[in-house]
């Protein structure tokens, strides 16, 4: 895809439903999809309570960025980071990740993590730009459902 030269501002805001098929489409073009994960149940659930919310950047008409941010009342996390391919480099990753900091910022919750795969130091070197920093910790999983453990 070739790049898109702007100088329009990110406007941030709550997804709607008319965006879902949109942001999905934009998770798949920045492989943050995987097969165990169905991203419409994810915006789905994300917009069911108070404690999460999708958001998401539009350039004009266009959604180029997103961010699904929330809490679990103590620390915040946030996934599903994207710009589209064809605006980076413009600033939208850090403004969608402000506005992600700012929502958590305006329920009291003063701590932020996220997960990154080992392998994607392109995205860890962003995040790093941000002034995140890497943590040691080991993390556990367990599907409820029974399944076994994913990749």
């Amino acid at each position: 895809m070739d790049r898109v030269t702007t100088k329009a501002a990110l406007v941030i805001a709550p997804i709607s439903d008319d965006d879902i098929s949109a942001v999905v489409a934009l998770w798949q073009d920045c492989g943050l999809t995987r097969p165990w994960n169905d991203p419409a149940a994810d915006i789905a659930l994300a917009r069911r309570g108070d404690n999460s919310e999708v958001l998401i950047g539009r350039a004009g008409d266009a959604i180029v960025a997103t961010a699904m941010v929330g809490h679990e009342g103590h620390r915040g996390w946030v996934y599903y980071v994207a710009v589209d391919p064809a605006y980076r480099q413009q600033g939208f990753g850090r403004a969608i990740m402000d506005a992600a900091e700012s929502w958590l910022r305006q329920r009291d919750i003063l701590k932020m993590q996220l997960l990154v795969r080992s392998e994607n130091t392109k995205v860890q070197a962003f995040y790093e730009t941000l002034g995140y920093g890497v943590q040691e910790r080991i993390v556990y999983a367990k599907w409820l459902d029974g399944r076994p453990l994913t990749p």
